[in-house]
């Protein structure tokens, strides 16, 4: 496998993604061990009995350039309000259907599916964007439960407009960025659901991140693609808050931020062969923020690729903030490239204006185990940089096995105030890490964080 990887360009990273898939099953089952609903993973809209609701039949003409809002508006309504079966809100395959911002609110009478076989397109940049609905989220699903969003189709962003806006990152004259308004609109968002269901869909060219979920629970992600440019500014392309029990399995994402990230609130994510490319990896963070506290628990990563990503495996906190992090573990993880593959940052900051505080979000018990492949050299294959004042505990390390890409000198592993331990042998050796406990840990620092 790692021969197969060591090809360059987007083909071998799909190959690998299919041969990945095909040694794997089951990956939906896992999710009943913590706490989510079985959920049926047939991919078919409907059978006859079930009330469909085709948007065309509601004034959708799908031309790419009518705006349609007001038909899927009308369309939601008449399948939400369904009582005596779970309903089908239907896209077409073959036609493109242009809305603006537009809300889908429950809760509904029934389980709902939201198939989308067509296109759905967002209006083409700031200048065509309508105000008056949401100035910074475009598909917004609100308090709705056992629903599905799936499909063969594509949601397009048409994000390009505002990856050009002065204020976003390196838009500006040597690098810079320029001030000015900059609410970039994220594709999808789900807030205060459960039972969630997403499958087979393409997520392209966000103007911001393609897909988040604020206050949501039992969250089952499977088998979708995400695609942006490398060079599109906060275009994450899963981001979980405050969300629990949550499965994102058998996708592909590429984009211009963080793969996935997981910030305060997220609780109970298990996250199997996934592939991410030209990214920022897989972040739980950032966290504590303007001194404030965060609280992230039971993380799980396996069976995972990274390609030529700026990160891979991170935990990022601010200096200042409170809570924890605990119960990490990233398992089977294979890296091509990736200039941090390895890396815990408690000195997270935009700037280098951030000055050093006394509290710190609390990082302990994360488990890396079976991490190979290959790193860019201008940063160290394994980076833990802990605060101060509250040490990072109970980091352990076995079968690392990370070279340098092209054959570079390698560089040494950086630590600071983290203590743990390594199981195997591993390289490139590592002997910055701390023995045993630190003698105090500032009480409170976890404050109290509970799920």
């Amino acid at each position: 496998m790692e021969a197969l990887l060591s090809a360059r360009g987007f083909l071998p990273l799909i190959i690998l993604f299919c041969v990945i898939s095909s040694l794997r099953d089951g990956n939906a089952a896992r999710l009943m061990g913590k706490g989510l609903s079985d959920q049926k993973l047939d991919n078919s809209s409907s059978d006859k009995s079930t009330p469909t609701f085709n948007v065309q039949s509601y004034g959708a003409v799908g031309d790419g350039v009518t705006d349609d809002t007001e038909a899927f508006q009308s369309a939601w309504k008449a399948a939400c309000e369904v009582e005596s079966a779970s309903a089908v809100l239907e896209v077409p395959q073959g036609y493109s259907f242009m809305i603006q911002s537009l809300m889908f609110s429950g809760p509904c009478k029934c389980g709902l599916t939201f198939q989308v076989d067509g296109v759905l397109l967002a209006p083409d940049g700031p200048k065509s964007w309508n105000k008056q609905n949401s100035e910074n989220q475009w598909l917004i699903f609100y308090k709705l439960q056992d629903f599905t969003l799936q499909g063969q189709g594509i949601i397009e962003g048409n994000g390009e407009k505002w990856w050009e806006l002065p204020c976003k990152p390196h838009r500006g004259p040597n690098g810079t960025t320029l001030k000015g308004p900059c609410l970039s609109p994220t594709a999808i968002r789900f807030f205060d659901s459960s039972g969630i269901t997403l499958r087979g869909l393409t997520i392209r060219n966000s103007p911001q991140f393609h897909l988040r979920f604020d206050g949501c629970k039992s969250v089952l992600i499977d088998n979708i693609v995400i695609n942006s440019p490398a060079l599109s500014p906060n275009t994450d392309g899963i981001h979980v808050s405050g969300t629990q029990f949550v499965g994102i399995y058998n996708s592909l994402i590429s984009n211009g931020d963080d793969c996935i990230s997981i910030v305060s609130g997220g609780a109970n994510v298990d996250i199997q062969n996934v592939t991410c490319a030209h990214s920022h990896g897989i972040s739980i963070g950032g966290l504590g923020n303007h001194d404030s506290q965060a609280c992230v628990t039971n993380i799980s990563v396996s069976d995972v690729v990274l390609r030529n990503s700026d990160n891979g495996l991170r935990i990022k906190t601010w200096q200042g903030g409170h809570g924890s992090v605990s119960g990490v573990s990233f398992d089977n993880v294979y890296v091509d490239n990736v200039r941090n593959p390895i890396i815990i940052d408690q000195y997270y900051c935009f700037t280098k204006g951030c000055h050093n505080k006394t509290n710190a979000v609390f990082v302990s018990n994360v488990d890396y185990s079976n991490i190979r492949g290959t790193y860019d050299v201008r940063s160290p294959a394994m980076h833990f940089a802990c605060s101060d004042s509250i040490p990072c505990t109970n980091i352990t390390l076995a079968d690392i096995h990370l070279v340098p890409a092209e054959g570079q000198m390698m560089a040494s592993p950086f630590c600071w105030n983290a203590y743990g331990a390594t199981q195997t042998l591993i390289v490139p050796p590592l002997t910055c890490l701390l023995e045993g406990q630190p003698q105090s840990i500032i009480q409170g620092s976890s404050d109290a964080c509970s799920y």
